[in-house]
């Protein structure tokens, strides 16, 4: 048994999947698709962008969830950087990772405050909170200082075209066969580009359709 799969966890994640899945935006249903892939791929509106998603969940999926569990636990992990913790999924399931390799620290961003004061609801749910602190504002300025001397594994699953910038300002932290997991790479062709560079440190793989797995060799 696993803090993944048993109380108070297991429930709560799966009646936060449901009500992610019923989530909409009615804000961004007036974007059209051409503006909303545009604003994507933009590195100065992208928090316009996430403020018309305010209203929407954005989580990893059920199956991405396992799999950042398995390699946070697989790694040992007792430090996990994340940038973009919404409300929170994505973190429950790394955080159960921690619980269960022993404890540690999850430092997580975001930006929109109503996310992060339900969030922090769903981490003292799940019995989690003690292991998690998310920082409120841009990620470039959250992350950019006070992160762990040595971190085992960073998510990126916030604004896509900043991947590469917010790597940058972790990358000195990740120790030599820390992971680095990417989802929605399909709008980050440069932060692509740089992971599938060996010459910059990284062995890297894509996973399912659009998740990218690296590893830092130090």
């Amino acid at each position: 048994m696993t803090t993944l799969t048993t109380e108070p966890l297991a429930t709560l994640i799966e009646r936060l999947y449901t009500q992610a899945s019923a989530a909409t935006s009615p804000v961004l249903s007036t974007v059209p698709s051409e503006e909303r892939e545009r604003l994507m791929r933009s590195k100065t509106e992208y928090l316009d962008l996430y403020g018309m998603l305010k209203d929407l969940w954005l989580p990893v999926s059920r199956d991405t969830g396992k799999l950042l569990y398995m390699l946070a636990r697989s790694a040992k992990a007792r430090a996990i950087v994340e940038f973009g913790t919404s409300f929170g999924l994505s973190t429950l399931h790394l955080a159960a990772a921690l619980r269960d390799n022993g404890g540690g620290v999850l430092v997580g961003s975001e930006f929109e405050p109503s996310k992060i004061a339900l969030a922090r609801r769903h981490f003292v749910e799940g019995a989690v909170d003690d292991l998690v602190d998310i920082r409120e504002g841009d990620a470039l300025v959250t992350l950019a200082s006070d992160l762990p001397e040595a971190v085992d594994l960073l998510l990126l699953d916030g604004a896509k075209s900043l991947y590469g910038d917010v790597l940058s300002l972790v990358e000195k932290h990740l120790r030599p066969g820390a992971l680095v997991v990417a989802d929605n790479t399909d709008y980050c062709p440069e932060y692509l580009a740089y992971v599938r560079s060996p010459q910059n440190g990284y062995l890297s793989v894509p996973f399912a359709d659009d998740i990218e797995v690296s590893m830092r060799l130090g």
